[in-house]
């Protein structure tokens, strides 16, 4: 992005500079034409089904915050939206075997993952259907099945779980990979250092994601990180990383598939710093008043979705009924989550007392059996 100098805006802690309509322009019509010099490396269904399903991320999330305001989802809600390239382009390189961490902003890597929309949204609204029963909400979606093994609340906390997943890959002599996602807060973490010491110094077939929205909750990368160049702290551990742009997907998708092939191959680790923008506050509580709305503006020209569905339209791989068609088809699916949602059963209450220990809780005696 330009930079240029202005005084902040009244109000806002963290302003923008003003802001140059021409300048944002040439850097969106420049991303775009690097973008197109990438198309001719896939075949067209391999094009449309990314995106797809960062449309059907985009659909979903949306569909979440409605009905997260209608009262239908408590707790803690993160949404994806503006960062639909990064989870889709990195996941698409995976195998199925392979393994995905994420923090609590995890629905949109989720999907990409494999996990259907009812399973989440069931998750969403607490029910008996959801990938956790219900139990785990918004931060904590999990399916062992797909390899999706969370969702997690604590800042940084998978970090290490990530680590301790790619040693058992490795110790187990398969060539999977896993790729561990995390915001740019998280790097302050002490978990974080450690992590990639581990993996480089054991050889860890493990892909550090840093999903640099530039903002931690409110506060901006610039007053909270001394270095901000977060790719650059690879070099303390000599580990391979790359800055990447967060908002084309198939510049996400070459990144992750050298560092993929670097972790089968070498079992070497990898930490990329995906530069992404979200476009809705923090969480659904928060009503983003430390960002002008310019800024907001300047990110949204560079819309992952709206870029690559130029860069098709532009290039022939498909024609704009094509993509009204695949906008309906996951718009039914959403709507088709909902229902399954509401449909479902709460948790019995017995499931108080599953999934709490190893050894089930027996309630009538008050103890593990």
């Amino acid at each position: 992005m330009s930079k240029q100098s202005a005084p902040p805006s009244a109000g806002v802690i963290d302003a923008p500079p003003d802001i140059d309509n021409k300048e944002l322009d040439r850097e969106r019509d420049e991303a775009k034409e690097r973008q197109k010099e990438r198309l001719n490396k896939l075949q067209p269904d391999q094009l449309i089904e990314l995106f797809r399903q960062m449309l059907l991320i985009r659909r979903f999330e949306e569909k979440a915050a409605e009905v997260y305001v209608a009262g239908k989802i408590g707790g803690f809600c993160h949404l994806y939206i503006g960062q639909e390239a990064v989870a889709v382009g990195a996941i698409s390189v995976l195998r199925k075997d392979d393994y995905v961490l994420g923090s609590y902003r995890e629905h949109g890597q989720a999907l990409a993952k494999g996990m259907s929309a009812r399973a989440i949204m069931a998750e969403l609204y607490g029910k008996a259907t959801g990938c956790s029963k219900g139990k785990g909400g918004s931060m904590h979606m999990f399916d062992k099945e797909i390899g999706f093994l969370g969702g997690h609340a604590i800042v940084g906390g998978q970090i290490p779980l990530a680590t301790g997943t790619a040693f058992a890959s490795k110790y187990q002599g398969t060539d999977q990979v896993t790729i561990c996602f995390f915001g740019e807060a998280a790097v302050n973490q002490g978990a974080f250092h450690e992590s990639l010491n581990m993996a480089q110094l054991w050889k860890l077939p493990c892909i550090y994601i840093c999903e640099n929205n530039q903002y931690g909750m409110g506060t901006s990368l610039k007053r909270a990180m001394s270095l901000q160049d977060i790719a650059q702290k690879g070099c303390a551990y000599e580990i391979a990383a790359e800055f990447v742009d967060g908002m084309d997907v198939l510049a996400v998708r070459e990144a992750v598939e050298r560092a993929v092939a670097r972790g089968r191959k070498d079992h070497l680790p990898t930490l990329l710093e995906i530069r992404t923008y979200r476009f809705r506050g923090h969480s659904m509580s928060d009503p983003g008043k430390y960002r002008t709305q310019e800024e907001i503006d300047e990110y949204q020209q560079r819309d992952p979705i709206m870029l690559f569905a130029a860069s098709l339209l532009e290039e022939k791989i498909v024609e704009q009924q094509v993509l009204d068609k695949i906008d309906a088809e996951v718009r039914e699916i959403v709507e088709d989550s909902i229902r399954f949602a509401e449909e479902s059963p709460l948790p019995a209450a017995e499931e108080l007392y599953t999934d709490v220990y190893a050894n089930p809780i027996d309630p009538a005696q008050n103890r593990t059996r």
